[in-house]
Order: structure tokens, then C-alpha cells, then sequence
């Protein structure tokens, strides 16, 4: 018997679902035991893998989230806040380790994961690949490093469906940049210029989002002195480094304590 943890995606229809569903799979060390999609979805009722267009694999895709997750010790959720917000108390429910790869939660919906979170581990990340994390410790350096009198920049690229702007990612560089400023990100954000906007603020942070084709994810951070700039730069080719990570955080949550955490700590960052 494979007694391996079981693991429920969400969003099983969705580009991440899909990809998370082939690579656990074929895991030898996670166990797919449920997928979840939306009330009406075509796919419910149906074998995942029959539905994806493949052979079964022994898996019938549900509406019914406490049902899947009472059989999972993990849930990897990239859906939508809303959604996400609600998964989150019923992992709670069941202890299962709940990873979340959603974007563009706001306040109200970090409130309520937060208290998820005192009955279970959470594993929150606006992205899960290793790359990406390395870049956002090198982000928090390198403005640590250099004086306010080098302006932060922060230009990301996505697929022309990503409906959230800046990016997670781009936040999660724009709080790595503020952290090291010893500043609030947001009192040193500015987002979409667009006509006469003055000279450009001293101490701020900038962000650009660039939306187009089926680009996976491109972010730079800019650092631009007097006479001199550097560039820190991550390129996704393959949105599967992004599931990699999700799996991998959904086996370093078994037997963690219940809390909060996020990639940093799953890297031993």
C-alpha cells in the first residue's frame, strides 16, 4: 500500500491544475486523491485523466471540496481569492497542508487565511519556483546595499489571460526591495504612469506590467544609478517549475507546526 500523503488540486481544469495533476501523477512520493472544480463544470463526474484527454487514472473530479479533503493530508490551490479564502478553512478542518499559488488576495482575504492558519500549516507564495525566490532574496540585498539615489524598478510580462496587475511575483520583489530600504511598500509604490507625472519620486518603487501572447512569466528589477544600472532578471519558459515547487511544498508542510509560511522557508531560505 502507497502510503505516500494525498494530495487534492483545485481548479483541476485550470493551466495549473492540469499541470499539477501530471506531475503528481507520476510521483512516487505524492499520492493524487481528489480534484475539485466549480459547481457545473463540465468536468464533474468525470476521470481527471479521461477528462484532460488522456487514459484514467482513478480520479473523479468533484464539486464537493470537505468530501476531497477529508481523504488529503495536502491541497494545492491556484485558483481565485475568493475561492482560496474558503478552501483555506476547509483544509483547516481537515489538517491537511494547504499550499496557495493564488494572486491578487487583498487584506480581507489575508485576514481570514490567517486564521485558517492558527489550525493548519499554510504555505502562501506569489511564486513557487526556486529561481524566483533566489531573486527576491537577491532584490532584498542589493537594496539593502545601494543608497536611495538608485531608483527601483520592477517591469514583469505575462500571457495576455492573467487577470491581476503587478504580478504576485512583482509584489513579493517589491516588498523584497522595501524590506531592504527599511520602508512600507506601500508608501513607495507607484503603478501605471500614464500622462504628466512629474519627476519621479525619491525613495519610490516602480512597477510595469506587460500583458501579451502566452509569455509564462519574465521579471526584471531595475536598480538605475547615476551612469550605471543593474539588472536582476528571472525568465519562465515552463509554468511545470511552478507546480514543482507547489509539490515540493506540499511534502515539506507534513509535520511542520501550524502557521504561515512561504517559499523562503521551504527552501531553508
Amino acid at each position: 500500500m502507497n502510503n505516500a500523503p494525498g494530495l487534492v488540486v483545485t481548479g483541476a481544469s485550470g493551466r495549473m491544475g492540469q499541470t499539477l495533476i501530471r506531475l503528481a501523477s507520476g510521483s512516487d512520493r505524492l499520492r493524487l486523491v481528489g480534484c475539485v472544480e466549480r459547481a457545473g463544470h463540465a468536468w464533474i463526474g468525470r476521470d481527471v485523466g479521461e477528462a484532460m484527454g488522456g487514459a484514467p487514472v482513478g480520479v473523479v473530479v468533484t464539486d464537493d471540496p470537505l468530501e476531497a479533503f477529508a481523504k488529503a493530508q495536502a491541497v494545492i490551490d491556484f485558483t481565485s481569492p475568493d475561492a482560496t479564502v474558503a478552501f483555506a478553512a476547509l483544509a483547516a478542518q481537515a489538517r491537511a497542508v494547504h499550499v496557495i499559488g493564488t494572486t491578487g488576495l487583498e487584506a480581507g482575504h489575508l485576514a481570514r487565511i490567517a486564521a485558517a492558519a492558527r489550525h493548519a500549516v499554510i504555505v502562501r507564495a506569489g511564486n513557487m519556483s526556486l529561481g524566483v525566490n533566489l531573486l527576491v532574496r537577491l532584490t532584498q540585498k542589493v537594496a539593502q546595499a545601494l543608497e536611495a539615489d538608485w531608483d527601483i524598478e520592477i517591469v514583469e510580462a505575462h500571457h495576455r489571460m492573467k487577470v491581476d496587475a503587478p504580478s504576485g511575483t512583482a509584489l513579493m520583489l517589491g516588498e523584497a526591495a522595501a524590506m531592504g530600504r527599511g520602508v512600507a511598500l506601500e508608501a513607495a509604490r507607484v503603478s501605471g504612469r500614464d500622462g504628466i507625472t512629474g519627476a519621479r519620486a525619491h525613495g519610490s518603487i516602480g512597477f510595469s506590467a506587460i500583458r501579451g501572447g502566452d509569455i509564462v512569466g519574465e521579471h526584471d528589477v531595475i536598480f538605475a544609478g547615476a551612469g550605471e544600472r543593474l539588472i536582476l532578471r528571472h525568465v519562465a519558459t515552463d509554468r511545470s517549475i511552478f507546480a514543482r515547487g507547489a509539490l515540493r511544498a506540499a511534502l515539506w508542510g507534513q509535520g511542520q507546526k501550524p502557521g504561515e509560511y512561504d517559499m523562503m522557508d521551504v527552501l531553508g531560505l
